[in-house]
């Protein structure tokens, strides 16, 4: 049996009016120190989102998950941010924010295989 290491894992969340508090989830951002592994699935379901709220603008969320999505990978179009060690990029990503992209509370687990885990939570939490 593979050992397990630890992970942490953060819904990523849409808040339209942010002095409302209302949210969607629309991904999960992972993260495993030991593995040095940082992933996030989002999904748009641009019908629900309209439903929930008609002044949203799309467009600009899907760029800011893009953008989200380059800074977990450390691509280097994501500088500075994309630049810092795997651990302080996760940090970044799910620290407290005022905007319309927030993530919930940091909750810690065990895995052997983060990616499954990743695919796991986001059908528990998103789909």
């Amino acid at each position: 049996m593979q050992d397990r290491v630890t992970y942490e894992y953060a819904v990523i969340r849409l808040m339209p009016k942010v002095e409302r508090e209302e949210f969607l989830n629309i991904g999960v951002i992972l993260f495993s120190k030991p593995l040095d592994y940082l992933d996030l699935k989002f999904q748009i379901d641009e019908q629900k989102i309209r439903n929930f709220s008609s002044d949203v603008d799309i467009e600009m969320v899907k760029n800011y998950l893009q953008a989200w999505t380059s800074i977990a990978k450390g691509e280097a179009n994501a500088e500075p941010i994309g630049k810092l060690e795997t651990p302080s990029r996760f940090r970044w990503l799910t620290a407290s924010k005022s905007t319309i992209i927030q993530c919930s509370a940091v909750h810690p687990g065990l895995c052997t295989n983060p990616s499954v885990i990743l695919e796991e939570i986001f059908k528990r939490f998103v789909l």
